[in-house]
């Protein structure tokens, strides 16, 4: 089985910081951890993931967004959170990151239904701005809170290659802080039969306002999801 390289909390260790939790806000029910629960497929995931207050963000988002697509697949994609069209409709990677997701998907060759798709963190974090939400990078708590979902996606999924979309879908697998320019183009292994590559976020490609720059990173990304392609069908770890 899968183990994301991160240091757990130890079954003690867990209720202690739960009690204390619990303790400080004087609501013991409503905060409680979500007691962890071993899914028998990803179809039970969007029951188990709108029930979860590991953390505090399933107070204000509109529901969780659990992870979807091929299960087992070859190949799955990570991403950071859910935005506001993902928290409103309640799938991964539907808002204009998606649609930039899908569009390199396609010339890599791959068909987004033949991978699975999920976000190291369920619920949509933000702060308001007039009547617009804003997203907020998720904290190392909130990432640590979400893990035990991640890693039973990669359970269940299996996958051959993860595709760690950004740094904080890096942090969350690796357990560690890292920078995409450190760990871009290298294969890290995350067990005996699964690698880990480092890229961008697509969203990354929606904020570089040079088009000549922002063209060559999409062209990048795509090799990126080629190489992977080509990964996932003939074994090959070389990245570029």
């Amino acid at each position: 089985m899968p183990v994301i390289k991160s240091d757990r909390m130890t079954h003690e260790d867990e209720h202690a910081h739960s009690r204390t939790a619990r303790s400080a806000r004087g609501d013991d029910d409503a905060h409680a951890l979500t007691p962890a629960k071993t899914l028998n497929s990803t179809r039970e995931l969007p029951e188990a993931i709108n029930r979860c207050k590991r953390c505090e963000l399933w107070r204000s988002a509109t529901q969780g967004v659990p992870g979807e697509g091929k299960s087992p697949s070859g190949l799955m994609l990570v991403g950071e959170a859910p935005g506001d069209s993902e928290d409103l409709k309640g799938h991964p990677f539907v808002g204009p990151a998606g649609a930039m997701l899908d569009r390199a998907l396609e010339q890599a060759g791959l068909d987004r239904k033949s991978v699975y798709v999920t976000n190291a963190v369920k619920h949509f974090k933000f702060e308001p701005r007039g009547k617009r939400r804003l997203h907020v990078k998720p904290s190392a708590e909130e990432i640590q809170a979400c893990n035990w979902w991640l890693e039973e996606e990669l359970r269940l999924v299996a996958p051959k290659l993860v595709i760690a979309l950004g740094a904080t879908a890096a942090r969350a697998l690796l357990g560690r802080v890292v920078t995409i320019a450190q760990t871009r183009g290298e294969a890290i292994p995350l067990s005996d039969t699964m690698h880990l590559w480092v890229t961008i976020h697509p969203s990354f490609l929606l904020r570089i306002p040079e088009e000549d720059r922002k063209r060559a990173e999409y062209e990048r990304f795509v090799k990126e999801l080629t190489a992977a392609h080509h990964f996932v069908t003939h074994g090959t770890t070389h990245v570029k």
